[in-house]
C-alpha cells in the first residue's frame, strides 16, 4: 500500500507516504531503544536456556506490545494523556502515579541505569579487579557531570549525536548477531529458576524493567506531534499512523532483543552464571573481536547511554518544575537528581535492577489497565467508574505483588491469594480483579447520569 489513508465523511483527510511511516518507525524505535534495553535479553537467554523462545514471547509482550499500545492509546488521546489520566481516575491519585512513575524512569532507577551500564558494559573490561570501585566512581562522576552540563544547555547537539548512535549500534549489534549465529558461544542449557515452569510469565515481568510502556507516558506526545507535523490533523488519522509506524519499530526490536537474547542462550556453557546482561554482552564482544571490539563498543554505548541520560533527566526535571509550580528551579531539580543518580549508580548495576523489581512490579500493572482501557475510550466515554473500579482493585494486588517481590509479604496469606486467585502464583494477580473492577464499574455507570455535553454529543452521532 503506498499511502496511509484516513477517511471521515468521505474526505480523505491525509495521507503518509512509505518513506514517512518508516522514518516514524525508525524514529520511534530509537526513542525507546535505549542502551540499557540492550542488557535484559542475555540476561534472560542466559537464564531461560532452552526455554527462551516462550520465555522472548512474554518479554516481547511487554517490553514492545505494551509500548506500542501506550503510543497509539496517547495518539487517539490527541498527545494529552496526563488530563487523561487526571479526568478519568481521581486528581490526587494521577499526580502521585505520576510522581512515582517520573522518579522511576527518572533519579531513582532509569538514570543510574544509564552511568551503570556504561561503565558495566564500556568500561569494567578494561579495569583490573582492584581498580573496579575507584574506575566506576570516577567513570561516573565524568559521565553524570557531562549529563549535567548537557541537559542546562540543551541544544540540537544531543538529537545530532542521537541520530548518528542508533544507525552506528544497529550496525555493529548487526555485526555481532551474524558472528553469534555463525559461530555460536557455545551450547544452549536447560532453563534455570522460573523460567522452567512458567517461562513466559517471567519474561513477562522481566519486560517490566525496559520501563518502556511507563516512558510512553512521557514521551508519547512526542511521536504524536511528530505524526502531525507531517499533516495529520484528525485523531484517528494520528493514531493510525502511530499503529503501522509501530509496527516498524516492533520488527526491529524483535529482531534485537531476540538476538540478544540467542547469545545469553549459548553464553552459559562457555561464560557461566553472570551477575548481568552486561557483563554476557562485554564478555560476547571480547570473545568474538578482542579489544577492538570492546573499544568500539564502548564508545557508542557511553555515548547512547549519556544522551538516554540527558533525555530522561530534562524530562523529569521539568515535570517536577511544573508540579512544583516554579518554586524549585529547573536547574536545582537537575543538579538534585544528578547527584542522587550518581551515588545510586555506584551502587552497582545487578543492585540497581534488583531494587527496581519490587517498584516495577507494583506500578506496571496500573499504567498496564490504564492503557488498555484509553484504547475503549471512545466507548466508554463519560462512565469513568469504569476506568476507577478497575484501577482500583488493581492497585489492591499490585500493591501485594509488589511486597512480594520485595520479600515482605506474609506466607500464610501468600499461600492462600495462590490458592483462590488466578495468576498470582506468577505474580500476575491482579488480572482478574482488573476485569472485575472493570465490570463493577461498568454496572454502576448505569446509575449514574451522565453530564450533560456527554448527552450533547450522543445526540449530535445519532443525528449523523
Amino acid at each position: 500500500m503506498k499511502y496511509l489513508y484516513r477517511t471521515v465523511e468521505g474526505l480523505t483527510i491525509n495521507s503518509l507516504k512509505k518513506k514517512d511511516l518508516l522514518t516514524l518507525g525508525f524514529m520511534m524505535f530509537s526513542i525507546y531503544f535505549g542502551a540499557g534495553n540492550l542488557i535484559f535479553p542475555p540476561a534472560l537467554g542466559q537464564a531461560a536456556g532452552d526455554h527462551t523462545l516462550h520465555a522472548m514471547l512474554g518479554f516481547m509482550t511487554t517490553g514492545i506490545g505494551l509500548p506500542l499500545l501506550g503510543i497509539t492509546a496517547i495518539a487517539l488521546a490527541g498527545g494529552e494523556y496526563v488530563p487523561l489520566l487526571h479526568a478519568k481516575t481521581w486528581p490526587r491519585f494521577a499526580t502521585v502515579l505520576l510522581v512515582i512513575l517520573y522518579l522511576i524512569i527518572g533519579p531513582l532507577f532509569a538514570m543510574p541505569r544509564t552511568g551503570a551500564v556504561s561503565f558495566e558494559i564500556g568500561i569494567r573490561p578494561f579495569l583490573s579487579a582492584d581498580n573496579l570501585a575507584l574506575g566506576q566512581i570516577i567513570y561516573t562522576a565524568i559521565f553524570f557531570a557531562s549529563s549535567y552540563y548537557l541537559a542546562l544547555n540543551p541544544n540540537k547537539i544531543i538529537d545530532r549525536v542521537g541520530r548518528m548512535l542508533t544507525p552506528a549500534l544497529l550496525i555493529v549489534l548487526l555485526i555481532l548477531f551474524v558472528q553469534a549465529f555463525h559461530a555460536p558461544l557455545g551450547a544452549i542449557l536447560p532453563a534455570t529458576g522460573a523460567y522452567i515452569d512458567a517461562p513466559f510469565a517471567q519474561g513477562f515481568q522481566d519486560g517490566y524493567q525496559t520501563m518502556d510502556l511507563l516512558a510512553s507516558i512521557a514521551i508519547g506526545a512526542l511521536v504524536a506531534n511528530a505524526v502531525r507535523m507531517r499533516g495529520i490533523t484528525d485523531s484517528r488519522a494520528v493514531g493510525a499512523a502511530c499503529l503501522v509506524s509501530g509496527l516498524i519499530t516492533v520488527m526491529l526490536m524483535a529482531a534485537v532483543y531476540g538476538s540478544l537474547a540467542y547469545i545469553g542462550a549459548t553464553s552459559t556453557s562457555i561464560l557461566g552464571q553472570a551477575e548481568n546482561g552486561g557483563q554476557i554482552l562485554s564478555a560476547a564482544v571480547g570473545i568474538f573481536f578482542g579489544s577492538a571490539g570492546n573499544l568500539l563498543l564502548a564508545v557508542i554505548i557511553g555515548l547512547a547511554c549519556l544522551t538516554t541520560c540527558c533525555g530522561i533527566t530534562s524530562s523529569a526535571a521539568m515535570f517536577f518544575n511544573k508540579l512544583l509550580k516554579g518554586r524549585v528551579s529547573y536547574e536545582r531539580l537537575l543538579l538534585f537528581s544528578i547527584l542522587f543518580s550518581f551515588a545510586a549508580s555506584n551502587v552497582g548495576l545487578t543492585q540497581i535492577i534488583a531494587l527496581a523489581i519490587p517498584f516495577l512490579v507494583t506500578i506496571y500493572p496500573l499504567i498496564i489497565v490504564f492503557v488498555i482501557l484509553s484504547l475503549f475510550d471512545p466507548f466508554i466515554g463519560w462512565r469513568k467508574s469504569i476506568y476507577q473500579g478497575a484501577m482500583t482493585l488493581t492497585l489492591v494486588f499490585s500493591l501485594i505483588d509488589g511486597l512480594h517481590a520485595a520479600g515482605l509479604s506474609s506466607e500464610p496469606v501468600h499461600a492462600l491469594l495462590v490458592a483462590y486467585i488466578p495468576f498470582y502464583n506468577i505474580m500476575m494477580g491482579w488480572v482478574c480483579p482488573a476485569v472485575i473492577g472493570a465490570l463493577v464499574g461498568l454496572a454502576v455507570s448505569f446509575f449514574q447520569t451522565a453530564p450533560a455535553a456527554a448527552k450533547r454529543r450522543a445526540m449530535g452521532a445519532t443525528r449523523v
